[in-house]
């Protein structure tokens, strides 16, 4: 047709110019038909062009289809021969028509030819079939025929032959096949099930692998693209299957395909079983995928599966498992784990550490049985008459369903728990924890908590234990019987109240037992209590509750009711004593009073007559008058300082403070006692600084302090001895002090001289009712300041007085009694040698 246009083309164009020159009015209309024709002529050879593509086209697909026919008419071939191959029928059924039985029914039940009516002759089992089996098959063909529930059953004729019915739904039909079970027929039967299953998984094949979400494709023998499925269209974002079978558009680069193709060969080869791992690009994201592509004799067919959430969960897990190895080789207890073919593969450090092993052998992964051969030729395991029987009942919880736990007693005195845990995936894994210590600890804690029970049953006190749930939880034999407590209540742990209800009969008081109560079960701070218990039958007893650790309670009670007798004998006592000493004050205070005003008269009369104003003395009167007035002025002084010490005692007796000359009053303090130290040839050393100044003090008590101290240093040395007096100020205290060389005195006398009444001679003259001391301590406190006393038998005494710079001055005691009558001033008498002052 191209070639006819073409010519006609051509003569109708050689003609053009004559008839254009012989009429001109033709000549548009001749480009017109000229510009159509050429139209023509495109249109002519663009369709022929189309037509011949189509061709080529159709007849591709047409060889195809007539491969695929050929593929088709086998195996259909092949399957009518399997199926005619083997005695053996097939009944199907569908909704509406009558059943259809095939295969070779000749000879398969009753040996006669197809008729119209052999279909039913044939499902009437019970015409062929045992009673039994017959009414199990036709239950099961109607279940079949109603819910397409598969069977499978073994029958048996009435000729006594075997026969075998397998009934299924296959394409909303049912199916049933009746087969002979000889060995002939088996092997027939199954290579006719074979092609069923290969014609039905053929007709599902496509409609499977486009419902799968992994990416299939098949290869021809070139290697090119020839089927693919939906999943792989995604993958690859093509428009269709077709445009992806044209474009041949592959899901993996070629790199990634070689891998695989040196895989398949190694694979194929039997030196590897592995399937690559690839990344790609799957629908626009990067993606990791496990590849397997197999060889066919047609080609090559190959699936991909996404495995991107796996292999991130596989690292994760990685991650994981190796915190948790990190987090087991810190811990104590021994982890050792095997695997289902008992092989070591997991060991902490506590297992190597427990069992001293070496890490080369424990990394060429031995097997159970090998460890605990290695443990026992290293003296290691503890020694069994028969150990293999012993290894047997060991590697005997490989196939135990729970865990085990044994214990395995070492030959070093170890002792371990062992558990066996089987692990889900199979294998075991063991726990070995170190218990020696905890057994020991339990057995020592054990023994202590007996001992202490006997120890508690033992003591006469009663003594009880309440727990943190305020329950009694221990209570020895004393504690029942002082409260008569019955020991099986005692068994039963009462509770704290119970315990009171029950005491409270014998030691009614209300007040002690809320108290212990409250230590008991208080939820406040827990703090210790006592408290004294009375009972009605007289005992009395003191009871301590102390709280212990973990929220216990110890509740001791002590019987004081001797020690409680007593003290009532003796505070009466004191009470008695404390009103004799008020007495004997008070009857000393006035007869000191009374005393002092009769001698005031004899000093004054005796000093009338001593000056002779009213009349001469002769020598003898003179010397009696000396006589009567030294004793009366001794008496006087006596006099003066019980007055003083009963004003102290009284607390009536206050300091007159003034600015006192400290070298003028250590002078005017030596002045009254020079007379005794000449007359007793005695050397006074004054160590009195000039500038040592005044303090704030009452001038008249430290002299009369200075002066009993002198007296005292005087009496107790000896003739031609010396007596040192020191005066020191600084700006917190002035100290004075008086040092004798005399006899001294021992410890037992030195610790008493500053008590009323106590006078010691130690040999010497000297005498006194000892008061001097006492009135010199008594003074001194009153000052705010402290005596200090240093003596040694033949050392001589050091009495140091230290008067506080900063202090006020305070009362003797307090409170203040009564008021007493005022006792008037002493009478100052002139010393003369031989006075005796005190």
């Amino acid at each position: 047709m191209g070639a006819l246009v073409l010519t006609t083309a051509s003569a109708a164009l050689a003609e053009l110019p004559e008839a254009t020159a012989a009429h001109p009015a033709r000549e548009i209309h001749s480009v017109a038909a000229l510009a159509v024709f050429g139209g023509l002529v495109v249109f002519a050879v663009i369709l022929s062009l189309l037509h011949l593509y189509e061709r080529s086209r159709w007849t591709r697909r047409e060889r195809e289809l007539a491969a695929a026919l050929d593929v088709l008419r086998g195996a259909h071939d092949r399957a009518e021969m399997l199926l005619n191959a083997e005695r053996q029928i097939i009944v199907t059924w569908d909704r509406r028509s009558e059943p259809v039985v095939e295969g070779d029914i000749s000879l398969a039940i009753h040996g006669e030819r197809p008729t119209s009516g052999y279909a039913r002759r044939v499902l009437a089992f019970g015409t062929w079939l045992i009673a039994a089996d017959a009414d199990a098959v036709e239950a099961a063909v109607e279940t079949l025929r109603a819910r397409g529930t598969s069977f499978a059953l073994s029958l048996r004729t009435q000729t006594g032959r075997n026969i075998e019915a397998h009934g299924q739904a296959v394409a909303g039909r049912a199916l049933l096949r009746l087969r002979e079970t000889s060995q002939e027929r088996c092997e027939i039967a199954d290579l006719r099930a074979t092609l069923d299953e290969t014609r039905r998984g053929l007709s599902a094949l496509s409609g499977l692998l486009d419902a799968i979400p992994q990416p299939v494709w098949r290869r021809n023998r070139e290697g090119s693209l020839s089927w693919v499925n939906a999943a792989y269209v995604a993958a690859v974002e093509a428009e269709s299957r077709e445009a992806a079978l044209d474009a041949g558009t592959e899901l993996l680069d070629r790199p990634a395909r070689e891998t695989i193709a040196r895989e398949e060969a190694a694979r194929s080869a039997g030196l590897t079983r592995s399937v690559p791992r690839l990344s790609a690009i799957v629908a626009g994201s990067r993606r990791v995928l496990d590849v397997f592509e197999t060889s066919l004799d047609t080609g090559r067919v190959g699936i991909a599966i996404d495995v991107s959430e796996l292999e991130s969960v596989r690292v994760d897990l990685q991650r994981q498992m190796n915190a948790n190895v990190r987090t087991l080789d810190q811990l104590p207890t021994a982890v050792a784990m095997f695997d289902v073919s008992q092989r070591l593969i997991f060991h902490n450090a506590a297992y190597r550490q427990l069992w001293d092993l070496d890490q080369a052998f424990l990394d060429s992964r031995p097997s159970d049985g090998e460890i605990l051969d290695h443990l026992r030729a290293e003296r290691k395991l503890e020694e069994h008459a028969d150990f293999r029987g012993w290894k047997q009942g060991v590697l005997a919880a490989y196939r135990a369903a729970e865990a085990n736990q044994t214990w395995w007693y070492l030959p070093d005195g170890r002792t371990l728990r062992v558990v066996a845990d089987p692990n889900p995936q199979g294998g075991l894994t063991y726990l070995f924890d170190d218990v020696s210590d905890h057994l020991n600890a339990e057995s020592r804690y054990n023994a202590l908590r007996r001992l202490q029970a006997e120890t508690l049953d033992t003591l006469a006190e009663p003594v009880a234990v309440f727990g943190a749930d305020g329950r009694l939880t221990l209570a020895n034999r004393a504690f029942c019987t002082v409260w008569r407590l019955d020991p099986a209540i005692v068994e039963e742990r009462p509770h704290v109240d119970t315990v009171i209800q029950a005491c409270r009969s014998l030691a009614p008081a209300e007040e002690p037992w809320l108290d212990i109560r409250d230590t008991v079960v208080g939820l406040e701070s827990r703090t210790a209590r006592s408290c004294r218990l009375e009972v009605v039958d007289g005992t009395v007893l003191d009871c301590a509750a102390q709280p212990l650790p973990e929220g216990a309670t110890l509740l001791t009670l002590i019987d004081v009711t001797a020690s409680v007798n007593v003290e009532r004998a003796l505070t009466e006592k004191n009470d008695a004593l404390e009103k004799a000493a008020q007495l004997r004050d008070t009857f000393v205070h006035h007869v000191s009073y009374e005393l002092r005003s009769p001698l005031t008269n004899i000093i004054g009369f005796t000093q009338l007559l001593g000056d002779e104003t009213v009349g001469a003395l002769n020598e003898r009167q003179r010397e009696y008058a000396d006589h009567i007035m030294r004793s009366s002025a001794a008496l006087l002084v006596i006099i003066n300082d019980i007055l003083d010490l009963a004003s102290i005692d009284a607390g009536s007796l206050e300091l007159q403070r003034e600015e006192v000359d400290v070298q003028a009053t250590v002078e005017a303090a030596v002045r009254g006692i020079e007379d005794r130290l000449a007359e007793s040839h005695i050397t006074l050393a004054l160590d009195v600084p000039e500038d040592i100044g005044s303090v704030h003090a009452d001038g008249k008590r430290v002299r009369q302090i200075l002066f009993n101290l002198l007296s005292n240093a005087v009496g107790f040395s000896d003739a031609g001895q010396r007596v040192e007096v020191h005066a020191r100020k600084d700006a917190q205290d002035l100290v004075l002090s008086v040092r004798d060389y005399g006899r001294g005195m021992p410890a037992e006398i030195a610790d008493s001289v500053f008590n009323r009444f106590e006078s010691h001679t130690l040999g010497t003259r000297h005498r006194g009712v000892g008061l001097g001391l006492s009135i010199v301590r008594s003074f001194v406190e009153l000052h705010g300041g402290r005596v200090h006393l240093e003596t040694a038998p033949g050392s001589g005494t050091h009495v140091t007085c230290t008067f506080p710079i900063s202090l006020s001055g305070r009362t003797a005691r307090e409170p203040r009694p009564e008021p007493r009558p005022p006792v008037p001033p002493p009478v100052t008498t002139p010393r003369k040698p031989g006075m005796a002052l005190h």
